[in-house]
């Protein structure tokens, strides 16, 4: 089986959503953030409010070293084969919510039951909220995640 890839749709959805912050900030949740919504360096350890500022050049960096082993976390949850379109939404959302999140989720659940099923943009819609209340900026990234992910109609077999 070949390995899904994202494309630059996926990393700039998210560059979109997260911004660009060189310096650590709590992030809505109260997490320490730095980049484009890094939490976890490459190397392991997690974004402290005393590390230093980096440059955008290092974020993007640090974000498209996070995307590659979230988009291999992705492929590995995924029971259909999909289209880029549908594989880069998922990436964002993982991204965005965390790998234990989405691969407990109904939205996961849904694109393996079948990854034509419409419920699945009402599935983007519901991670909307933020340190326990709804965020515009999450309401407004998650319809956009569901528009990428149904701006392909292409209907592919079962990967398996």
């Amino acid at each position: 089986m070949n390995k899904r890839l994202y494309s630059d749709n996926c990393v700039n959805l998210i560059k979109e959503y997260e911004g660009f912050e060189s310096k650590p900030y709590l992030c809505p949740a109260g997490v320490p953030t730095i980049g484009y919504g890094t939490t976890i360096y490459p190397y392991g350890d997690y974004v402290d409010l005393r590390d230093p500022a980096i440059s955008e050049k290092q974020a993007t960096r640090i974000l498209l070293t996070t995307i590659d082993r979230y988009s291999d976390s992705v492929d590995r949850y995924l029971k259909n084969i999909i289209n880029q379109s549908q594989f880069d939404a998922l990436v964002s959302i993982a991204y965005n919510i965390g790998l234990t999140a989405f691969r407990k989720s109904t939205l996961l659940k849904r694109v393996n039951e079948n990854p034509n099923d419409p419920d699945i943009a009402y599935q983007f819609s519901r991670w909307k909220r933020g340190g326990g209340r709804i965020l515009q900026g999450l309401v407004r990234r998650r319809t956009a995640e569901a528009e990428l992910y149904f701006s392909e109609t292409v209907v592919l077999p079962n990967k398996l």
